[in-house]
């Protein structure tokens, strides 16, 4: 499950064995393109410079294919979340969002909540404690759940409705089209419909929350969710490869997607076919993008900076340390944050989009750390105590090894 969801920066920095610390990132990187995948990249840098990149292998496992390089292009799923979280802080730094508004004064059928008496048995309700706020679906606490983790009566009715954000490959997208809302205002409107799992701020639960924070960004900006993204995160910080829908013209630099089953690795989603090079039921601001490695890393190089980059300034560098800071809600239970936790050594937390580290690890990441992973085995932060960045691109499901390994041996380098 946890392959499929996303991969959080504590499994990310896990403890690794001691021979793969002391390996040098260039080393990980030929190690696992020799025997896991067919191609890796790894970007990494400490301060305000360019990333050391370093690669592997080819896009897909055809002797043919073109080489990995940062310009690849790699289906980063969950890390498409925090680009989403970014998105709307720079509305709440226009006063144009607040972080406990109710998302109700944004999308009217969220006025009147429901929540299950008992999720396992049917879908008796009663009416939630308080609203839904933009604070519970940036950390997802808002209650809701994914079609992938939802259990009982309430995921037959998510299957139902088509509350799905998310593509595989061509032929699992097109038994899920037919239910699938055919924009973000329509999918709100049907999650609305839906009760939840839990009363608003109570309980941590990884969910559809931000791909709901899309409708919410494009309300509040009075204007479609991947414009504003185009405009104010896309274009000022020149991420020229980065895509709701991959032009034709870039299929052939578009990474295979694989899956990990047993000892056999099967290809999901080959590039030159993709899902991707068709525009999906509408932008899914929690799993939607396809990016380049050197995409990512300028987005986490303006993180580490403050909010600028070359010039162009993005958010208020005291707004990108809110956006990194612990943002669950007092009420919250915590337990379910525990495996996080328990990764990674010290108490996590969740910010805006991602994961927060709460405290300094001796040797490792610094409070205030901040970023997630994804589906396909892509990894993503930005350590603002220590001023360093690390993008780890691969594509495959079930496969969690890699982004640890990568994740392990950057700081081995640059935390020295």
């Amino acid at each position: 499950m946890r392959g499929l969801i996303g991969y959080g920066l504590a499994a990310a920095f896990a403890v690794a064995a001691p021979q793969a610390v002391a390996q040098e990132v260039q080393a990980v990187a030929d190690r696992y393109a020799a025997e896991r995948v067919p191609g890796i990249v790894i970007a990494y840098a400490k301060g305000d410079t360019a990333p050391t990149v370093r690669a592997a292998g080819r896009i897909a496992a055809e002797a043919d294919a073109p080489k990995a390089d940062i310009d690849s292009l790699w289906r980063v799923y969950s890390m498409t979340k925090p680009i989403t979280g970014i998105a709307a802080m720079i509305l709440v730094e226009e006063g144009k969002l607040k972080l406990d508004q109710p998302i109700s004064d944004f999308i009217p059928a969220f006025k009147e909540m429901k929540v299950l008496v008992d999720p396992a048995k049917d879908l008796t309700s009663r009416p939630a404690a308080r609203p839904i706020t933009v604070r519970h679906l940036l950390t997802h606490s808002a209650g809701l759940g994914y079609s992938i983790i939802t259990k009982g009566p309430l995921l037959a009715e998510y299957n139902r409705l088509g509350i799905n954000p998310a593509a595989v490959n061509v032929a699992l997208e097109t038994q899920a089209r037919p239910a699938r809302p055919a924009s973000l205002e329509e999918f709100a409107n049907r999650v609305a419909s839906l009760p939840l799992l839990s009363d608003p701020g109570t309980k941590w639960s990884y969910s559809i929350g931000l791909d709901l924070l899309a409708r919410v960004i494009e309300v509040a900006a009075k204007t479609p969710f991947e414009s504003f993204v185009q405009t104010r995160i896309f274009a000022p910080l020149k991420m020229n490869a980065s895509y709701w829908t991959v032009p034709a013209d870039k299929a052939g630099i578009f990474a295979t997607n694989y899956a990990q089953m047993g000892t056999t690795r099967v290809a999901m989603d080959p590039g030159a076919t993709s899902v991707w090079l068709s525009p999906p039921s509408f932008p899914y601001g929690g799993a939607g993008l396809v990016m380049s490695a050197r995409d990512y890393d300028r987005f986490l190089h303006m993180l580490v900076n403050g909010g600028t980059l070359d010039g162009a300034r993005v958010l208020k560098s005291e707004t990108v340390k809110l956006a990194m800071s612990d943002l669950l809600p007092a009420t919250v239970d915590r337990s379910t944050l525990a495996q996080m936790t328990a990764d990674s050594g010290v108490a996590m937390g969740f910010g805006a989009g991602g994961s927060v580290y709460l405290a300094d690890r001796p040797g490792g990441p610094g409070k205030g750390t901040y970023g997630w992973g994804g589906a396909a085995g892509t990894i993503g932060w930005a350590d603002p105590v220590h001023k360093i960045r690390g993008t780890a691109m691969i594509n495959i499901f079930g496969d969690t090894e890699l982004k640890r390994a990568a994740s392990t041996a950057i700081y081995a380098e640059l935390a020295q």
